[in-house]
């Protein structure tokens, strides 16, 4: 491994360090999965093989569960398929998507080994499976799938003991990574990645990573000293600090004791009320609005959930309404709404009302998270395509060009994302320069280009955005 080594961090246990100097940007570690599959939830829509999402996929013959885009992928994906197609046969059904990836990394162990590579840093019995650390509820359901897997695995199989499918169970619930379909932008299965189970977190993390034509991509967010360990952040930084404590404690099973968390970085920003004419707003004022908020935000996700958008709409605008001038433009709350808002009314193609919550959303994200924020630069280029889509070219173009610096650091330029960003890039480049030569004509092109589209509803919201980087059950 060229750039970084294990070594024992303090009060972390293992961790990764730097061995060279890198800079933004730089891919420190590339890792393919040891084993990865779909989520249940997209069985019948993603192909099992390269995880791309198609309207129509091709069945497995055999066991009439897996899904794949053709004859390449099937052939691709069967030295992996073959004893789960024949354990599905058996058993008469797919199990849960904790069972089948369990089944797929022991097979893969009892042919290979526990280290399939040279690049590979440790091995599986060497992760951490907080078997001691689960809550009571969470025990039921982790025997479940214990009990259904020893049900599941063919007696022809290597036999393994309970204590050992315990352990891999236990490192796929804490350290399973979600695996994103071929566009990055939402999460369809989970992998183990057994390099990356060894990057601790810290809320201001010093690296990112990022899904890229199948493999795990460790990036540099700015420079690097040798010596320096490398994190990455398990939950969103714009939680506030005890909150993300908590997650961290439950989901990871750890204590975060990170500077942004002990300092309580920004927490006052992000709870903060509004300045009117010099005049802070009464703190009573501000508190009572935040609870208003925090009751709206339940009943927005819940007509979210059930794709009720005009309802959604609705929520969100009394919501804005009562929190305008009373709380700042980075109080998470506000910013949560702006986020849903705009993203909704762009859906619903009210593209001008969304393109004013965007802007608002990236001005409060500016001032909060780190500069080379993944979650910044993808908000960015959201904002960015809004304006364009409402005809303000000139701040569609600004905004655009600043995700794509983004974007070039944590995603790089052979990302999918990266590459559509670029096409875009040019693109109101050359709108720009037509714009500015003669604003009537550029209007009059576009009105006539509209016209000649028909109307369509643009992507459907995703109801989870992927905001944490490791996948809890």
């Amino acid at each position: 491994m060229e750039f970084v080594e294990v070594f024992d961090s303090p009060g972390k246990g293992r961790g990764l360090r730097a061995i060279k100097e890198v800079w933004a940007g730089d891919v420190l570690f590339a890792e393919p999965p040891f084993a990865s599959v779909v989520f249940d939830s997209h069985a019948s829509s993603i192909c099992h093989s390269c995880f791309r999402r198609q309207e129509k996929l091709q069945r497995c013959g055999q066991c009439r569960f897996a899904q794949y885009c053709d004859r390449t992928c099937q052939r691709a994906a069967w030295e992996e398929h073959k004893q789960e197609c024949a354990a599905i046969k058996s058993y008469g059904k797919a199990p849960n998507e904790n069972v089948r990836l369990a089944a797929r990394i022991l097979w893969r162990q009892d042919k290979e080994g526990s280290v399939v590579s040279d690049t590979q840093l440790t091995t599986l019995e060497e992760l951490e499976d907080h078997l001691y650390d689960i809550s009571e509820d969470d025990l039921k359901d982790f025997k479940v799938d214990i009990h259904n897997f020893l049900d599941f695995w063919p007696r022809s199989s290597k036999p393994h003991t309970v204590d050992s499918v315990s352990h891999i169970l236990g490192v796929i619930n804490c350290n399973g990574f979600m695996v994103s379909d071929q566009r990055g932008l939402q999460a369809v299965g989970v992998g183990l990645f057994p390099n990356l189970c060894l990057v601790n977190h810290d809320c201001w993390p010093n690296c990112t990573v990022i899904l890229n034509n199948g493999k795990i991509e460790l990036r540099a967010l700015g420079k690097i000293s040798p010596g320096e360990e490398v994190t990455v952040s398990y939950v969103d930084y714009l939680n506030l600090s005890e909150d993300r404590r908590r997650l961290l404690k439950q989901q990871y099973f750890f204590d975060c004791t990170c500077e942004h968390c002990t300092n309580k970085t920004n927490d006052d920003l992000k709870m903060a009320g509004a300045v009117l004419e010099g005049e802070k707003v009464p703190e009573e004022t501000v508190k009572e609005v935040t609870e208003y908020s925090r009751t709206m935000l339940e009943k927005m996700e819940k007509a979210r959930i059930e794709a009720n958008y005009n309802e959604v709409v609705k929520i969100c605008r009394e919501c804005v309404e009562k929190q305008e001038n009373v709380l700042a433009d980075t109080h998470i709350y506000q910013l949560r709404m702006w986020s849903t808002l705009s993203e909704v009314l762009s859906y619903l193609q009210f593209f001008e009302d969304a393109a004013t919550y965007a802007r608002k959303m990236v001005e409060g994200y500016l001032k909060l998270y780190h500069p080379n924020n993944a979650q910044l630069g993808m908000a960015t280029m959201r904002a960015g395509v809004t304006h364009w889509q409402a005809g303000f070219i000139e701040i569609a173009h600004g905004m655009i060009c600043k995700a794509y610096a983004i974007l070039m650091i944590t995603h790089g330029p052979t990302h999918p994302i990266t590459k559509d960003l670029e096409a875009m890039r040019m693109q109101t480049e050359m709108e720009l320069r037509m714009f500015k030569q003669n604003e009537y004509i550029y209007h009059s092109m576009r009105e006539a280009a509209l016209k000649n589209q028909p109307m369509r509803m643009m992507a459907e919201p995703v109801t989870e955005s992927i905001k944490n980087l490791f996948r809890r059950k």
